[in-house]
């Protein structure tokens, strides 16, 4: 575990991360007496010492971690929790100005590509305007009309079916409106530390994180982990977790995990790992939908089933719209964002990034559920930390919610104890991985890029939609509404 600790990092200051009567400077309720911050540091079960398994009936806790995308682009259309406003015709009412005039419309992406000329982005300035101060308005203005596309499960038939037999979060937020490296880091350490850019300078630390990260928490308490990854593991970014693990198993290529699922050998915490070029990030999305459908097959089909939850989201939104706003959060600690406002743009830790799609894959899962509450990634650290009533790293993972809502541990069995068949994705792998993701004849796409940088016919209209706030509105009341 990290030296250092976090008490230099936690309190006092300009930035500090609380108030000075315990309190979120952003208004977020921690999960303290009357809404106060529990401290970095504190176990799930104080009276319970900590390395406790407190959930004896999931022995295997994966998270597999895709590349940017929204709930609404990925599951706008699942017809499944607060995703796109329908009006008669069938179609998506939300819409965003148009800085050029009018206002576009979401649409269907004219194949699992999109299109060439884009101007999408999650980097922080893109993010907070897309934002727009609370209103999601802002995203053909920071990132041009193709943010506003979307796929359905004619694009997308594993990751629908998967939704739709699973448990979904429809207020799971990544952790920061940025880009994957700070997204990342919150995942592993509860805190970006100041980063807010995927750049290998500021990106990856050469010193591990002030109070550690969730290998080293696991490490202390002599919990098995590994970090699966095809090209970069997430591991990398705080370099400790890496050279201290390349030759004890730890950092792993992803066939390995494929090898320990089908022989019944996974570790306690499994973290997977996408592929640099086909992540969805870029490119042809049914790629990325092969691969993770590749990893959730290999535990549905593993056996460990009965005793594991797959955890699948996404680090960020990737610069696709989503019509829900980020939430005020906690900050993780008094490190600020490494900005200098102007020209960047202002902001701060204190609210989480846009939704983006989660599914909770397991044996125990809810059966026909939906979860509202709301989540970000520290809530996959939290979970962890209440199995093994773990400390929390930073004022963030501390008072998330620990992701329980998605479980049903109520029967001797499972609801889901016979795993379901999924359908195929629409352009499942053969063969092995590839290594790498450098060359693109290692891959399939089955899709290019459709000229011109959108919107699809019909989605630059005049006016928004009649009465389509007002709808907006009820669909959302309504969908919060249902379990």
């Amino acid at each position: 575990m990290a030296a250092a600790g976090i008490g230099s990092l936690a309190d006092g200051g300009a930035y500090a991360a609380t108030t000075p009567s315990g309190f979120a400077p952003s208004g977020a309720k921690g999960l303290g007496p009357g809404g106060r911050l529990l401290k970095p540091d504190t176990r799930p079960f104080p009276h319970l010492p900590a390395g406790t398994d407190t959930m004896p009936k999931i022995e295997h806790i994966v998270v597999l971690m895709m590349e940017n995308h929204s709930f609404d682009d990925h599951w706008g259309m699942l017809g499944r929790g607060d995703g796109f406003t329908l009006g008669r015709n069938g179609k998506p009412v939300n819409y965003c100005p148009n800085p050029a005039g009018g206002y576009v419309a979401s649409f269907h992406n004219p194949n699992t590509v999109g299109y060439a000329d884009t101007h999408i982005s999650q980097s922080w300035d893109a993010s907070h305007i897309s934002w727009d101060h609370g209103t999601n308005r802002g995203f053909v203005d920071a990132c041009g009309p193709a943010s506003m596309g979307y796929w359905t499960g004619d694009d997308l038939p594993f990751y629908y079916s998967m939704a739709k037999h699973f448990p979904i979060g429809d207020r799971y937020f990544c952790s920061v409106m940025a880009q994957t490296y700070p997204n990342r880091r919150f995942l592993i350490a509860g805190t970006a530390l100041g980063d807010v850019a995927t750049k290998l300078a500021t990106g990856v630390s050469h010193t591990d994180a002030p109070n550690g990260t969730i290998f080293d928490r696991l490490d202390h308490h002599g919990i098995s982990w590994k970090d699966y990854y095809p090209e970069l593991p997430t591991a990398a970014l705080f370099l400790p977790n890496y050279l201290n693990n390349l030759t004890d198993g730890k950092i792993a290529h992803v066939e390995q995990f494929l090898l320990d699922a089908k022989a019944g050998n996974l570790p306690s915490f499994s973290l997977v790992d996408p592929y640099l070029n086909y992540s969805e990030e870029y490119n042809d999305i049914s790629i990325g939908e092969a691969y993770a459908a590749t990893m959730i097959n290999a535990v549905l089909h593993s056996p460990n089933w009965e005793k594991a939850a797959l955890i699948f989201t996404y680090d960020e939104h990737g610069g696709w719209y989503d019509h829900v706003p980020p939430v005020p959060a906690v900050r993780p600690d008094n490190v600020p964002p490494e900005i200098t406002v102007p020209p960047d743009q202002p902001g701060s830790y204190d609210y989480t990034g846009f939704r983006v799609p989660c599914a909770v894959v397991s044996a125990w899962s809810k059966r026909d559920h939906v979860s509202h509450v709301v989540y970000d990634h520290t809530s996959v650290l939290k979970l962890v930390e209440t199995k093994w009533n773990l400390p929390a790293m930073t004022y963030r993972d501390a008072n998330a919610h620990n992701m329980l809502d998605f479980f049903d541990f109520s029967g001797k069995h499972g609801q889901f104890a016979e795993p379901p068949e999924l359908a195929k994705p629409l352009n499942p792998f053969n063969g092995p991985l590839p290594a790498g993701s450098n060359d693109p004849s290692d891959f399939h796409p089955i899709a290019v890029a459709a000229p011109g940088s959108g919107p699809a016919a019909g989605a630059q209209i005049a006016k928004p939609p009649k009465h389509a706030d007002a709808l907006i509105a009820h669909h959302t009341k309504k969908a919060l509404a249902e379990a």
